[in-house]
C-alpha cells in the first residue's frame, strides 16, 4: 500500500476461558515473548504487553493489512497451542471467546508506554460509567 499512512494504536484485552487464573509468573514472560512474535510475524508492532493470571493486555500499532479479528484469532490459536504443547498447565488451556479492543491517540499511547496501561484502561472505564 504505497503512499498510505496510518496510526492505529489499540489496546486489546483477552481472557483465559472461565477466567481461570492459570497464567503463572514462572512462565508468563515466555508467553508474552511468544505473543510478541505472533503480532510481529503478522506485520504489526507490539508496543507493550502485560497481564494478570487470568487475562492479558497488549498495546499494539496495527497495520491496515489485516483485520483485528484475524490477528486475534491467530494470537489466541497459536498461543493456546504453545501453552498446551509446552505442558505449562495441567489439563487443556484455552482462551475465552472474544476480546476487548480500545483505540488510543498518540498522547494516550505515551501514558501507556510509561507503564500505566492498566491505569489508562480503568480511567476509560470510569469515564464510560460517568456518561
Amino acid at each position: 500500500m504505497a503512499n498510505t499512512y496510518t496510526q492505529i494504536h489499540l489496546q486489546i484485552v483477552f481472557v483465559v476461558k472461565y477466567r481461570d487464573r492459570v497464567i503463572h509468573s514462572s512462565w508468563k514472560q515466555r508467553l508474552y515473548k511468544y505473543i510478541t512474535g505472533i503480532v510481529q510475524n503478522n506485520g504489526h508492532k507490539l508496543i507493550t504487553i502485560n497481564g494478570m493470571p487470568d487475562h492479558i493486555h497488549m498495546l499494539i500499532g496495527m497495520r491496515p493489512t489485516q483485520s483485528l479479528s484475524e490477528l486475534m484469532q491467530d494470537v489466541k490459536r497459536c498461543s493456546s497451542k504453545w501453552i498446551n504443547e509446552s505442558k505449562l498447565i495441567q489439563g487443556k488451556f484455552a482462551w475465552q471467546e472474544g476480546y476487548g479492543a480500545f483505540s488510543y491517540s498518540k498522547s494516550e499511547g505515551k501514558v501507556c508506554l510509561a507503564g500505566r496501561l492498566w491505569d489508562v484502561f480503568l480511567f476509560k472505564i470510569r469515564l464510560a460509567h460517568c456518561n
